[in-house]
């Protein structure tokens, strides 16, 4: 499923985000021993954002990152927002009370914002999922603010170093079981960790960010490298 091209692979994720929304956070704690909670605090820091700030979490599934955005700043503005309205339903289970996120459905494409709209942007899992990565950069770098940031949480293909064998093992067998035994959607779990193998480099990340036009840009690897936090800023007006 990770051959698939353009508007077929664009629909296969977001049914197969749809069939998993239910227990997809659950097997984030259990695939990533309970880091993921940890990344996104680091999202959340790295975007600087100002007092009563405004927010967008892309392809936010259960709203996590954009919850946490709320929890380090009381006073946000946090737009959740996801084309996968099944992942947004469980979140906003979780997260109730409404003025604490606001969620819309949005392609990450062709977002349904203004140019300037937000203080940072923000992604967990997305650019390994896109269609057309420096098409979906060019969209963040638009919606947000000049002197803004996008900070990207994504997954990056194992280095090749001795723990290789061992980190192939677990996106390999231990991913795709769990998957199985937790959702029922092993197939779910065979593509995903395809799509970190297949995944540009965090470095190749670093240069397509550049090109869309973003400066600062700079990046932090966790889990032995296979977990990249990517920070960029658009630049301030002249």
């Amino acid at each position: 499923m990770a051959d698939l091209q353009g508007a077929e692979r664009a629909q296969y994720v977001q049914e197969m985000f749809a069939r998993i929304a239910g227990r997809y956070d659950l097997m984030n704690r259990l695939m990533t021993f309970g880091q993921d909670v940890r990344w996104r605090s680091y999202v959340i820091a790295q975007a600087a954002l100002p007092r009563c700030g405004r927010l967008l979490d892309i392809a936010t599934g259960t709203g996590d990152i954009a919850a946490e955005g709320v929890r380090q700043h009381p006073d946000l503005t946090a737009v959740a927002a996801d084309f996968t309205l099944e992942m947004m339903q469980a979140g906003r289970e979780r997260y109730p009370v409404r003025r604490v996120l606001h969620w819309v459905g949005a392609d990450t494409l062709a977002l349904p914002f203004g140019d300037d709209s937000f203080d940072a942007v923000t992604s967990g899992f997305l650019m390994r999922n896109v269609i057309d990565v420096a098409g979906a950069l060019a969209e963040q770098y638009r919606v947000t603010r000049p002197g803004g940031r996008v900070v990207i949480l994504e997954s990056s293909p194992p280095k090749r170093n001795l723990l290789r064998p061992f980190i192939r093992l677990h996106l390999d067998y231990v991913i795709p079981t769990l998957g199985e035994l937790i959702t029922g959607e092993g197939d779910a779990y065979r593509y995903l960790p395809t799509t970190t193998q297949r995944f540009q480099t965090p470095a190749a990340l670093a240069v397509t960010m550049r090109d869309v036009g973003f400066v600062e840009v700079s990046y932090r690897l966790f889990m032995f490298g296979t977990i990249g936090v990517h920070t960029g800023r658009k630049p301030d007006r002249r």
